[in-house]
Formats: C-alpha cells, sequence, structure tokens
C-alpha cells in the first residue's frame, strides 16, 4: 500500500521488492553521519504557498519553538550534537531559541531567510537572502555560520551558481543537493556522497542529501516526508547499506513540525496534504530509533571543518 500511494507522490517509481528488504546487513557500523533539522514552522513550506502569503505569517499560530525545544529533549536524552539550519526569520523573532541550540553544543547553520527557493531569486536576490540570515545568527551565536541548506533543496542544476556565492560569502559548505529525480528539486547523477571543490578561490564541500543506490537509480529513505511514510523496514535497510556496507555517513533531516501531529490544519489539495500531515504521529519514535542503532554528530564534525 505504501509504494503505491509513494509512487503518486512522485517519491518512487518502481515497486520495492521483500527481496531487496531481505538482503541482510551487519547490524553495526562505526561511521558516524549527520542528524540535521531545518528549522522552519509548518507554515513555511513550499507545498502551502498558494494557501499562506507570507505577509501573514506573523499572524498565524506559531509552534516552532515548542516543537524544537522537544527535539533538544530527545537528542539530549542519546547525547547526540545536530546541525540546525535556522531560517532567518525563526531567528529574528526567536533568538532565544537559537541561542539555546548554540549553548547546548549544537552547530547551527542557514535555511536562508524567508524560505524562498533560489529557483525563485536572481543571483543578487539570493545573496541578500543570504547575507542578511547569515548576520542574523552569527550576531545571535557570537561566530561565524559555515553551512547552508536551501528551502526546498533548490540547488538543482540550474542553480549551481548560488554554491558560488555561497562560497563567496564565507560559507564553508552546503547541504542542499539530492541526487534523485523529483517534480520540485534534485540532481540525480549528482555524487551520492560529500565532496569538496574549488569554488571562487577557496575550498567548498557539498554534504548531499543521503539517498540508496538499486535497480540503477538512487531513491530517498531517511529524512523528512521520506522517513514519515516509508516504511521503517525500508529506512533502517538504507541506514545499514550506506554506513556499513558503503562505509559512508548519511544525512539524516527532519522539521520540527514533523513531530506535531496537532498542528493546525490547512485547506490545501489531498496530495500537498498527505505530503505535510502523513503519519507525523510516529516520525518521534521513528527518530529514537535511528538515534538508538546509529551515531550521529553535527555537519561541521564529520567533515572535519
Amino acid at each position: 500500500m505504501y509504494w503505491n500511494t509513494l509512487t503518486h507522490y512522485s517519491i518512487v517509481n518502481v515497486t520495492v521488492t521483500e527481496d531487496i528488504l531481505d538482503r541482510r546487513e551487519p547490524l553495526s557500523s562505526d561511521v558516524i553521519s549527520v542528524f540535521s533539522v531545518d528549522v522552519e514552522d509548518y507554515f513555511h513550506v513550499e507545498a502551502f504557498r498558494q494557501v499562506v502569503d507570507a505577509a501573514d505569517w506573523g499572524s498565524m499560530e506559531q509552534r516552532v519553538v515548542p516543537n524544537t525545544r522537544r527535539l533538544l529533549a530527545v537528542l539530549a536524552e542519546f547525547d547526540v550534537k545536530a546541525t540546525f539550519f535556522v531560517l532567518g526569520w525563526v531567528a529574528e523573532r526567536n533568538p532565544a531559541l537559537v541561542i539555546e541550540m548554540h549553548e547546548a553544543g549544537h552547530e547551527i547553520g542557514i535555511h536562508g531567510y524567508n524560505h524562498r527557493p533560489i529557483t525563485m531569486m536572481t543571483p543578487l536576490d539570493f545573496r541578500e537572502d543570504v547575507r542578511h540570515a547569515k548576520a542574523l545568527v552569527e550576531d545571535l551565536i557570537g561566530e561565524a555560520v559555515l553551512g547552508y541548506r536551501a528551502p526546498t533543496y533548490s540547488v538543482v542544476q540550474d542553480t549551481l551558481w548560488a554554491l558560488d556565492i555561497l562560497a563567496e560569502e564565507g560559507l564553508v559548505y552546503d547541504s542542499s543537493i539530492f541526487p534523485i529525480m523529483h517534480d520540485r528539486y534534485g540532481i540525480p547523477n549528482a555524487d551520492r556522497y560529500p565532496w569538496q571543490e574549488e569554488r571562487s578561490g577557496r575550498y567548498f564541500a557539498e554534504f548531499p542529501i543521503s539517498t540508496v543506490r538499486f535497480a540503477g537509480r538512487n531513491f530517498p529513505f531517511v529524512g523528512g516526508g521520506y522517513l514519515r511514510l516509508l516504511p521503517m523496514r525500508y529506512v533502517l535497510w538504507g541506514m545499514r547499506r550506506v554506513t556499513v556496507v558503503e562505509r559512508r555517513p548519511c544525512m539524516v533531516y527532519i522539521h520540527p513540525w514533523e513531530i506535531d501531529p496537532g498542528q493546525p490544519r490547512l485547506q490545501v489539495g489531498r496530495a500537498a496534504a498527505f505530503r505535510h500531515y502523513g503519519r507525523l504521529a510516529g516520525v518521534e519514535h521513528r527518530i529514537r530509533r535511528l538515534l538508538k542503532e546509529f551515531s550521529f554528530s553535527t555537519t561541521r564534525s564529520v567533515l572535519g571543518l
């Protein structure tokens, strides 16, 4: 049932057979992966752009602070440090939350200022957006921000110029490229593992969102809607496949609103509702399962920065 539904969701277009999932992988690995959080509220998501005007964000019920603190508590329970990519809009209105995350030992990156995909911005707009968010967060934590994640993973083939701007603005790494085919994002032929290259005269790293490869294609498995909606057996198989067999770190990601089944329900179409509200109640349990079985740290640490 899941796979038929998710084919419509544009996550997968092949059947994951029992034969694939029954391939036993070793259960332990000393590879350290990254646990990351895109700190935004439920009304910021791209799926709601047509029903929620950015000018109205300030009047909506805000739930990002308690939801993020709930994630902080879970991470503290497992003694895991994570990377929090904070939306500038959120940081500006909740400075104490950013300071709290930083003082707890987590890495703070940026998620842009107002959650506009790069595909909707000119290079000048994008530079100003990055500068604004970076300055806000750096003023709060008192140290340089190294990492960036684009809203809606919008570093795609046509916006690779954004990586040069990130390097020019003092960022050291990006984690926005998703090596899959999707209706909104993705560079299917991108490397699946972190890499470093020279951009604008300095070394710059990319830590792509994790995928697992089979049937000659890359498939998502361990973040956001994929973590919520795909069978947990498949998620765990993918984690073991990448960290144990391929011996590479994974990039796990989540949003604070994804552990909040009580959030307001907006009137959107069936597909958008499925993407956003599906199986919210089970996400915290899934996160705990990952934190119990696998080792995690910050992006800065895993990249050796």
